[in-house]
């Protein structure tokens, strides 16, 4: 008995629907490292940029 009202939460009784359990396996996915090279490359490139042009 416990066990099931576990499972019924807040989300259940608001009529939401709880996605965590489904994985899309259909979307891009992208490492972490990439994500940081790509932030640190646009920041060292916008430092260049307004060096040239001020």
């Amino acid at each position: 008995m416990a066990d099931r009202d576990r499972r019924s939460g807040f989300q259940s009784a608001a009529g939401l629907i709880q996605y965590y359990d489904m994985e899309e396996t259909k979307a891009l996915k992208i490492p972490p490292e990439a994500v940081v090279a790509m932030g640190i490359a646009s920041a060292v490139l916008v430092e260049i940029l307004s060096w040239r042009f001020i």
